[in-house]
């Protein structure tokens, strides 16, 4: 009965949520509509062969996955690996990190019938859902086919966690679809029994983002500088993955930053690359000059043209590489009650991290670099403007603040093995024949 309830709800929004919304998109930002894929229209991936299914929402899931991917290659290369997404970003970095070693899928609507049909074409051996993704009508499909499923690097945020515990009737038979479950912290695993799944199924294995390499290329750095013409020592700050309402208040303390650093750059991603006119419109209403980073020369030989004072980050997956050379990185969807985003990617290469209050999302993260300094938290423009002056005044503090980042970090190892004994211990082998 409640799965029937559930199929209705997600029919109604469906037709009267998801479909004019994805026409809008489609028809004013040119956002392709994958019907055919999200309806299970996709060929099958292999003649009767059992694959590993690993399904990450979008951008950050999908890079954590790395790790897991080359795991399960060395450990189990007789699994083609098969990763769906649910946004197209997601599905272009997949496409773009993982050309050769995995099979981009994007995930089905959550209909019985949707669901069947795509169990059958990907034939999965088992099914590894990254942070808590979970879609009772696939996760049931799955369950009636005997396959296994593990939630990696599992979290709940306080948003989420308050929104499930008003269906928590129904997710209790949900969450018993899943075999494992293995958990950021000791706060996620207790709110997940709290959900009603079963103490023994619960592990801590850790954030696999920790455990995530960082292997800028050589010569990232002299790259980038290079790129956007800056002239040596001349002071970036990136502000990343930022959300509406956010830019305003990183621009006022850009503002005030120049009268003291009068070179300093200042460089703008906002999370959704759609964003990238409504971000370029706010800086020429505000006299901001500005230029995207598509807009750049792949190659900059002389810094006698300096791109302007503001860049906007327009493209998919560089925003990791690109801090590297930030001399101070703030985190986005955290001065807004957004939930935060990923405060490792910047603190791996030994940036101070400035945050917003609101990375609720990021707890775990949040407090182990601000625990050792790494992390700053600001709570407003005046807050993020004092901290990122007295930062760029004092390259000491600096690198004091980034290295305390990355050993607390580096102490943190450990996830992705824990994790990719579980899928020995709890999904293959031990699969149906």
């Amino acid at each position: 009965m409640m799965y029937a309830l559930y199929t209705a709800v997600a029919l109604i929004g469906l037709v009267t949520l998801w479909v004019p919304l994805a026409l809008v998109r489609r028809f004013t930002r040119g956002v392709p509509l994958n019907a055919r894929a999200r309806l299970g229209g996709d060929a099958p991936i292999g003649a009767g062969r059992l694959s590993a299914w690993l399904h990450a929402v979008s951008v950050g899931e999908a890079i954590a996955t790395a790790p897991l991917i080359e795991g399960l290659r060395r450990l189990h290369p007789e699994l083609p690996v098969v990763m769906t997404t649910v946004t197209n970003t997601g599905a272009q970095i997949v496409r773009e990190r993982f050309a050769g070693l995995v099979t981009h899928r994007f995930f089905p609507l959550d209909l019985p019938w949707v669901a069947r049909r795509v169990a059958t074409s990907i034939n999965p051996a088992f099914l590894i859902c990254m942070e808590t993704e979970l879609w009772p009508n696939t996760l049931r499909a799955l369950a009636s086919r005997g396959v296994p499923v593990m939630i990696a690097n599992g979290r709940i945020s306080d948003r989420s966690f308050r929104r499930y515990r008003l269906v928590r009737r129904f997710l209790t038979s949900v969450l018993a679809d899943v075999r494992v479950f293995a958990m950021q912290s000791d706060e996620d695993a207790r709110r997940i029994i709290a959900l009603g799944a079963h103490p023994e199924r619960v592990v801590v294995t850790g954030n696999i983002k920790v455990d995530a390499p960082v292997a800028d290329p050589a010569g990232t750095v002299d790259l980038w500088r290079r790129l956007l013409a800056l002239s040596p020592g001349q002071r970036v700050w990136i502000a990343g993955s930022t959300h509406a309402g956010e830019e305003d208040p990183v621009l006022e303390a850009h503002r005030a930053a120049l009268a003291e650093f009068p070179e300093l750059v200042l460089v703008i991603a906002p999370r959704h690359p759609e964003r990238t006119a409504e971000v370029l419109a706010l800086l020429a209403r505000r006299s901001w000059p500005s230029i995207r980073r598509s807009e750049l020369p792949f190659a900059v030989t002389s810094t006698s043209v300096p791109v302007p004072p503001v860049v906007v980050l327009d493209t998919v997956g560089e925003l990791a590489t690109l801090y590297a050379i930030a001399d101070v990185v703030f985190v986005g969807g955290s001065l807004v009650p957004v939930g935060g985003h990923n405060l490792l990617e910047a603190a791996q290469r030994r940036k101070p991290v400035l945050v917003g209050p609101h990375a609720t999302n990021f707890r775990e993260s949040t407090s182990l670099l601000e625990s050792v300094g790494a992390a700053l938290v600001v709570r407003d423009a005046s807050d993020l403007s004092r901290e990122l002056r007295r930062l760029l005044a004092d390259p000491d503090l600096r690198a004091k603040l980034g290295d305390a980042g990355y050993e607390a970090v580096a102490s943190r190892h450990g996830a992705v093995r824990e994790t990719l004994d579980l899928i020995g211990r709890y999904l293959y082998p031990g699969v149906r024949s």
